[in-house]
């Protein structure tokens, strides 16, 4: 079995601390760091660690072993510069995989320049929604339905394409329902047992939240 990535997530807002718990509850390792020694107390009991430092700090955050982490999420607030210059950083110290949130499109088109590998615009994406997608690029969209339900928008990954649903059994498997599948516009409702996946289909999945995640981790780790 793989080993599961490890996040570090940069600001503890309402946005990032959303991130983070997120990941937490899933069972990821993860690392909170943020400036404010209150907001690391309040998210300190909900993930792995959390660290109160300047991630504006190229020293500090070498020593946090920042450049060890599969994934860093930098969700820094309203300060812009201290999110460029973190993103600076980061980049220049090697980090696998760089998210950055954008208060806007000039913002996001700066991050985008200097090297994020993708820049997440939290008007429009939820915390919980960009957890998912940062555990398996195949997640498309996240919708919860309820506390313990959810809908997932999951595109069909290489090894799926030419299995049928039969083949597939996610019902049996994961305990999720394929509701639908979607592809270039088109939508087929219900579809039937034997339909085989085709290339830049989307398969629209039902199920209670714990179900989803293992359905998520078992593709994150294929």
């Amino acid at each position: 079995m793989a080993v599961k990535k490890q996040y570090a997530i940069i600001g503890m807002g309402r946005f990032g601390s959303s991130v983070a718990n997120s990941l937490s509850k899933m069972g990821f390792e993860v690392l909170a760091i943020d400036s404010s020694e209150q907001k690391i107390q309040e998210v300190a009991s909900m993930v792995t660690h959390a660290v109160s430092a300047d991630s504006t700090d190229e020293e500090a955050l070498k020593a946090l072993g920042i450049r060890n982490f599969d994934v860093v999420v930098v969700a820094i607030g309203q300060d812009i510069q201290a999110s460029i210059l973190t993103t600076l950083i980061l980049k220049d110290l090697g980090v696998p995989m760089l998210v950055a949130k954008a208060q806007n499109e000039l913002h996001g088109k700066v991050l985008n320049k200097i090297g994020a590998d993708k820049v997440i615009f939290p008007e429009r994406d939820m915390g919980t929604r960009v957890a998912h997608n940062l555990i398996s690029p195949n997640i498309m969209d996240y919708i919860e339905l309820s506390d313990n339900h959810s809908i997932v928008d999951m595109r069909a990954s290489t090894n799926m394409i030419g299995q049928n649903l039969i083949e597939l059994d996610i019902r049996a498997r994961f305990g999720c329902n394929i509701m639908a599948i979607k592809n270039n516009g088109h939508i087929n409702i219900s579809p039937l047992a034997d339909y085989r996946l085709r290339e830049g289909d989307v398969m629209v999945i039902v199920g209670q939240n714990d179900h989803l995640n293992k359905l998520e981790l078992a593709l994150s780790e294929l």
